[in-house]
């Protein structure tokens, strides 16, 4: 967690800040721009750009500089925000974040910690204004007090209140708030697998609800659905006709991808997609399907390194 300081704080002082300093919490800040933004490439950079800053600021004197770094990287992102979503508007199918690796986000202690990295929730704060995805974010995710709020984004805390409420009733039913253990998604990621790879309708159905939907983001050299696939029956004879239609040999794993159990599918060296299951009640209820080589990058390089972690299911 970050500390939450007054804004006297947050400015000047007279203590060195090491680049080690820095380095220990560059996860913690790359985890809150990740969240603003829903890119890790781009979020990558804002930190980075945050540390060039606070080096030109000649901030090495900070008493605090995680709050001066936090500080500095949620304002570059809300400036950011504009401009990358202009982007999206020529997304091929639907827009998804860039899904990472669980570990590279920094600790993930609490409930509302876990479901702030979510797909789901991701995609759900696309429909934000930037200064309320901000305040939601700082709130839910940081645990920052209005008034810390306020001092970073140079608003009236009751005005940070506001924007929290209306964003939380935006949200509110539209995610679930807590995910199932482990241990029941990696048995739900298995039972789909079995039956995916058999062609098996009805052993699909029987772990789908029946309103499930399935969003996929992917570019014209990569097969997948251009608008949302609705209701079981439908989802059933797409996922099955898509699986038919690979033609080279796939091995199928699955890794802790923003703090759920993602399904990844890969050939050779090369990661083809990432699935997300959203699961409520003991049954798949969403799938977010991520085949966009652009955005599997992140996690095809956490996986290569010496801590990538991915249990591969068949060989």
């Amino acid at each position: 967690m970050f500390p939450v300081l007054a804004q006297s704080e947050v400015r000047h002082t007279h203590r060195v800040f090491p680049a080690a300093e820095f380095d220990t919490g560059r996860q913690r800040l790359f985890g809150l721009a990740y969240r603003l933004l829903g890119v890790a490439d781009e979020a990558e950079d804002v930190v980075e750009d945050a540390h060039l800053s606070w080096k030109r600021a000649n901030c090495g004197a900070a008493t605090h500089p995680d709050a001066w770094l936090m500080k500095a990287v949620t304002r570059l992102c809300v400036d950011r925000l504009g401009a990358v979503r202009a982007t999206r508007a020529h997304n091929l199918g639907s827009w998804l974040p860039a899904p990472v690796l669980t570990a590279t986000l920094g600790p993930l202690a609490t409930a509302e910690q876990r479901n702030s990295v979510s797909l789901a929730l991701l995609v759900l704060l696309e429909y934000r204004t930037p200064h309320e995805r901000a305040v939601f974010v700082l709130r839910n995710a940081v645990g920052c007090r209005y008034r810390a709020i306020a001092e970073i984004l140079e608003l009236s805390p009751g005005n940070c209140r506001q924007l929290y409420h209306r964003t939380t009733r935006h949200l509110a039913n539209r995610t679930s708030s807590c995910q199932p253990v482990r241990a029941e998604r990696v048995r739900l990621a298995e039972q789909f697998l079995v039956a995916i790879k058999a062609g098996d309708a009805i052993g699909l159905e029987a772990i789908l609800a029946q309103d499930v939907t399935v969003w996929a983001d992917g570019v014209r050299r990569v097969a997948t659905a251009r608008h949302p696939v609705v209701g079981r029956d439908r989802v059933v004879r797409y996922l099955v006709a898509a699986f038919r239609k690979i033609v080279v040999p796939v091995r199928f794993g699955f890794a802790e991808v923003n703090a759920s159990t993602a399904i990844l599918a890969a050939t050779g060296g090369t990661l083809l997609a990432v699935v997300a299951p959203e699961i409520d009640d003991g049954r798949i209820v969403g799938l977010r399907i991520v085949a966009s080589p652009d955005k599997l990058l992140f996690v095809a390089n956490g996986l290569s390194a010496p801590t990538g972690r991915m249990s591969v299911l068949d060989k």
